[in-house]
Order: structure tokens, then C-alpha cells, then sequence
């Protein structure tokens, strides 16, 4: 057993041609062998009856259930299913790659395409939808592989993706500084504040200064950095603070307590609970789940 390092991840060539919107594969199979890797290429991977699978994408660990839809839209984002505890002989996968040129044309940057051009960004961490928005594209990835028409299978691709993008309740699955992303928003002030945190997460970070900085009342900013972001200004800190724990984990054999006064959290019991309640297990557990064979 090896703890889990970053200079083995796979850099994957995919099979997608420059002539092509996108390349699927659609399988059945018994395991899942292929090591963990990294892409330049956008993928959106489906599974059936997998249940037990140990899904991991960047600092994310999941054991799936029997359906799993998940979006990685980063060409430095590593990835992979993991057999686990899977038994299931029949396993089907459908893997969807497709090129991030083809999003920057003309044609999408209309705003027809806003909610796609939104959610990709949102992939750059990659993005686990919920049974209804995976029941909802179903029928067109169950019958994408063998539609024969290049055009309508391209209208299918598109379709799913819009789909896919109007669904609420997506769960970003890594962190920011794991994903190696500078998550930001287009708006100058807000730029300016996520710099501050990612620069000084280590430290206190206070309400009253970061709207001071901004030239507003705390809770004026409050109200504009989750309108601007997506996300609460404590949830962003957190997440970042995470992110930085997580890859001391993974990365090195550094005390548990030690990471938690490095990153940035005030006790270890604190820490312990922000992190179980985020990742689904304890610090302790989550390096334990990173040492695979083979990597």
C-alpha cells in the first residue's frame, strides 16, 4: 500500500476526435480497473448498478449507489471509480468526453447557453446530480450511443447538458484548492476578497474587515459576496480551508491536529466536525480511504 501522491495520476489521451462534438463509450462490464487520471478533455460519466463503487474526484470521497452522473469539466481535475465493495456483474457505464472548444465559439456564447456555460464552470470541481435530474436525462443517454444520425445525436448531447444544467440541487463534489481552480466572480471587489482569503486562510478571517475592504456594512456584504459567488462568504473560507487540509492529508504524514492549527481552524474538535460534516468521515478515516494500491 502507497499513500496517495499526485505524480501518479494518469494524464489520459482521450479518443476524441477534432472533427467530432464528442466521443461516448457505452459498456458493460464486470470491474473497474483503470487508475486514476486526468484529462484535457470535459467528461460526464454515468453508471448503473454499481452500487458499492468507491467514486473519488479530487479531495471528494463517495461510495455511489446503483445510478451516478457525475461532470468534470477541468483538464487538471483528477478522477476514478474504484471497485470497493461492488459486486455486481453487470455493471454499465456510459462515459461522454467532449472538448472545451466547442463551448468557445460564437454560436455559445449566446444566451440560450448561459445555464451550460454556468454549470461547466461549476464542473471545474466536478459535479454529482441527484436521482431526479439522472432520471430526467435517462432516455437520451440510454439511446445516445446508437443514434445514427450525427446531427440528432448531437441535439441529444446538447439536451442533456441543458437538462442537466437547470438542476438546483447538484452537489460540487472538490474542493477549490484541490482542483488546483480560482473559483471567482466577475466582480472586481469580490475578486479582490477571495485573493485575501486564499492568501491568508491560515489566519483569523473577520466579517468586519473583509466589508471594510469592500467599502461596505458586514451585512451588506454579506448579501452581496453569496449573490456574486453562489455560496455563503463562511462556506467559501471553510471551503478553502478544506482544500488546503484535505492535500496535507493526502500529501503528507503530518499529525491531524497539526493540519487543523495550519489550515486555519481554531480547535481540533471543530475541525473534526466541520470536516465530517463536509466530507462524510473523519480526518483519520479520509487519509486512511487515500492509500490505494497500485498508484
Amino acid at each position: 500500500m502507497a499513500n496517495y501522491s499526485k505524480d501518479k495520476v494518469i494524464k489520459e489521451i482521450t479518443p476524441l476526435s477534432e472533427k467530432d462534438f464528442f466521443y461516448i463509450a457505452d459498456r458493460v462490464k464486470r470491474e473497474f480497473t483503470y487508475p486514476i487520471h486526468s484529462h484535457s478533455d470535459y467528461e460526464l460519466n454515468f453508471t448503473e448498478n454499481a452500487a458499492g463503487v468507491k467514486r473519488i474526484v479530487g479531495d471528494s470521497v463517495e461510495v455511489i449507489g446503483d445510478y451516478d452522473l457525475v461532470l468534470v469539466s477541468s483538464k487538471e481535475l483528477e478522477h476514478v471509480l474504484e471497485q470497493h465493495e461492488c459486486k455486481s456483474p453487470k455493471i454499465r457505464e456510459i462515459t461522454i468526453q467532449f472538448s472545451p472548444d466547442i463551448f468557445e465559439q460564437n454560436f455559445t456564447n449566446k444566451q440560450q447557453f448561459d445555464s451550460i456555460r454556468k454549470m461547466l464552470v461549476k464542473g471545474q470541481k466536478g459535479i454529482a446530480f441527484p436521482m431526479s435530474a439522472i432520471m430526467k436525462v435517462y432516455p437520451l443517454l440510454d439511446s445516445l450511443s446508437m443514434e445514427q444520425d450525427s446531427f440528432y445525436a448531437v441535439m441529444k448531447f446538447f439536451t442533456i447538458l441543458y437538462e442537466l444544467s437547470k438542476c438546483k440541487e447538484a452537489k460540487t463534489l472538490s474542493s477549490s484548492p484541490f482542483a488546483r481552480i480560482d473559483t471567482h466572480s466577475e466582480s472586481r471587489r469580490v475578486q479582490n476578497i477571495q485573493q485575501y482569503i486564499n492568501e491568508n486562510y491560515k489566519q483569523d478571517i473577520r466579517l468586519p474587515v473583509l466589508a471594510q475592504m469592500a467599502g461596505m456594512s458586514a451585512v451588506a456584504f454579506s448579501r452581496f459576496f453569496k449573490a456574486r459567488t453562489g455560496t455563503s462568504l463562511s462556506d467559501y473560507i471553510i471551503d478553502v480551508r478544506l482544500g488546503h487540509a484535505s492535500q496535507m492529508l493526502v500529501q503528507s504524514g503530518t499529525p491531524v491536529a497539526d493540519i487543523c492549527l495550519e489550515c486555519g481552524f481554531n480547535n481540533l474538535s471543530n475541525f473534526n466536525r466541520i470536516f465530517k460534516k463536509k466530507k462524510g468521515c473523519s480526518p483519520q478515516e479520509y487519509r486512511k480511504q487515500f492509500k490505494k494500491k497500485d498508484l
